[in-house]
C-alpha cells in the first residue's frame, strides 16, 4: 500500500500570534449550558460498514471552505464524526493536479476523513476512488447532489440523478472497485416532477453502498424553499438497514432535533452552519449525552480560531499566498465577530503579514459593534447561491 502524504498538524499556538493560554481554554471548553430540545432515543453508533464513527454529526463538503485547515478546527472544538474534502475531480486526481492534492492532503488528527469525488466517467471514477484507498483515505463519497451548471453540463453531480441504470451501475462498479466504505450524496430528484432519491437509495444498498447522505431539495430549487422532509423520509424508509443521513437547513441544535426526529434519519450532516458556528458539532454531541449543550464562541474565541489557521495556512503555502487563501475564511469569521465593514475591508486588502497583525490587533482592541468581546453574539447566517439555478 502508498503510504498517504500527511501534513503536520497545527501548532496549539499561534507563532506570530502568541495568546494567553486562557484565551485557548475559552475556545475550547464550554462554559453555561444552554436551553436544549428533547434528547433523542438512544441509538446504535453511526457505522459506514466496518467504520465505525464516533458521533453521528458529520462536516459535510463545502465548496472553498472544508480544507484541512478547517476540518481540523472543527475538530478540535469535538463533536464531529466524520469530514469529507471539498468536491474533487476524479480526473484531475488522477493526474495528481497539484489542487486536486491539496484537497485531499490530511494529517492525523484529521481521522476519520473521507474524499467526496464527481465525474461521470465509470473508469475513471474507479481509478480515483482506488487511488484514495491506497492513500488511506477512510472512505469515498460520491457527489450527486452539486447543482453547479458547469459540473452538471459535464454530466456530473445533480445530472446523475438523470439516469438510473448508467449511475446504478458507475456506483456499482465502484463499491466493487475498493475495499473502503463507499457512500453517496445526492438531491430528492432533478425537480418536483422527478423526485428519483428513493429509488436511487434502493438501488445504491443493493450494490453495496454503505451510506446515503440525502440534502431535502431537487436540483431545480438549488437552495431555494424550505428543505423537505417528508422526502428525506421517504429515502429512510425506502432502504432497509443503511444509515441515511439528513442535510439541508440545519443551523442550529433545535434544527438538528427536527431533522432526526421528522426524517427518522441515522445521522445530519452540516455545512454552511459550520461557518457560522464551529462549535455546532460540539453542541450537538453535547445535547445528546447531557440534554444540555454550551454555547457557541465569544468574539475573543472566534478570533482566537482566525489566528490559528490562518497561521497553519501560511505554514502550508507561505505567507504571501497564505494571506490570499485565507481571505474566503476570514470574511466568515469576521462577519460573525461583527467586526466593522472598514476593519473587514482592511484585513481583505492586506498583502504582508504585518499589515495582517496590525489590523488583527486593531479588531481585537475595536471589539464587536455590538455586544462584548466575551459575551454571547447574534447567530449568523450564511447565504446560498440565488438566482436560476442554470446561471450558477
Amino acid at each position: 500500500m502508498v503510504r498517504p502524504r500527511r501534513v503536520s498538524p497545527p501548532h496549539l499556538f499561534s507563532r506570530h500570534f502568541a495568546t494567553p493560554a486562557e484565551s485557548l481554554v475559552s475556545a475550547l471548553e464550554p462554559r453555561f449550558p444552554a436551553p436544549a430540545p428533547a434528547v433523542p432515543e438512544r441509538r446504535t453508533p453511526l457505522r459506514y460498514g466496518s467504520l465505525e464513527l464516533n458521533s453521528r454529526f458529520l462536516l459535510s463538503p463545502l465548496a472553498g471552505f472544508t480544507n484541512l485547515e478547517f476540518r481540523v478546527i472543527v475538530r478540535r472544538l469535538g463533536g464531529v464524526g466524520l469530514a469529507t474534502t471539498d468536491l474533487v475531480n476524479a480526473r484531475a486526481l488522477l493526474t495528481q493536479n497539484p489542487g486536486s492534492m491539496n484537497l485531499i492532503a490530511t494529517c492525523p488528527e484529521d481521522s476519520p476523513f473521507a474524499v467526496q469525488l464527481f465525474g461521470s466517467d465509470p473508469d475513471e471514477m474507479c481509478a480515483a476512488a482506488r487511488f484514495l484507498e491506497a492513500r488511506g483515505v477512510h472512505s469515498v463519497d460520491i457527489n450527486m447532489g452539486c447543482p453547479v451548471q458547469r459540473i452538471v453540463a459535464a454530466g456530473a453531480g445533480s445530472a446523475m440523478l438523470c439516469r438510473t441504470d448508467q449511475t446504478v451501475e458507475l456506483v456499482r462498479r465502484i463499491v466493487a472497485a475498493v475495499r473502503i466504505p463507499v457512500t453517496v450524496k445526492m438531491r430528492l430528484g432533478w425537480d418536483d416532477q422527478n423526485i428519483t432519491a428513493p429509488q436511487f437509495a434502493r438501488a445504491f444498498e443493493e450494490v453495496g453502498v454503505a451510506a446515503i447522505a440525502i440534502h431535502g431539495r431537487t436540483r431545480a430549487q438549488g437552495f431555494s424553499g424550505a428543505v423537505n422532509l417528508h422526502g428525506i423520509r421517504q429515502v429512510v424508509e425506502a432502504v432497509r438497514s443503511i444509515p441515511i443521513i439528513g442535510n439541508g437547513d440545519v443551523r442550529t441544535v433545535p434544527d438538528a432535533a427536527r431533522m432526526l426526529d421528522e426524517t427518522g434519519c441515522t445521522g445530519v450532516s452540516i455545512g454552511r452552519a459550520a461557518l457560522a458556528n464551529p462549535w455546532i458539532f460540539r453542541q450537538l454531541h453535547e445535547w445528546e449525552t447531557t440534554g444540555t449543550y454550551s454555547p457557541a464562541g465569544t468574539f475573543l474565541d472566534r478570533l482566537q480560531l482566525l489566528r490559528r489557521q490562518f497561521e497553519w495556512v501560511c505554514e502550508r503555502f507561505g505567507t504571501e499566498h497564505g494571506i490570499v487563501r485565507f481571505r474566503k475564511m476570514a470574511h466568515w469569521y469576521l462577519k460573525g465577530m461583527l467586526v466593522r465593514n472598514y476593519l473587514r475591508g482592511q484585513f481583505q486588502a492586506a498583502k504582508t503579514l504585518a499589515e495582517v497583525e496590525a489590523t488583527l490587533r486593531e479588531i481585537e482592541h475595536e471589539g464587536p459593534v455590538r455586544g462584548t468581546k466575551t459575551g454571547l453574539l447574534p447567530e449568523l447566517h450564511v447565504p446560498v447561491p440565488a438566482g436560476p439555478v442554470e446561471k450558477w
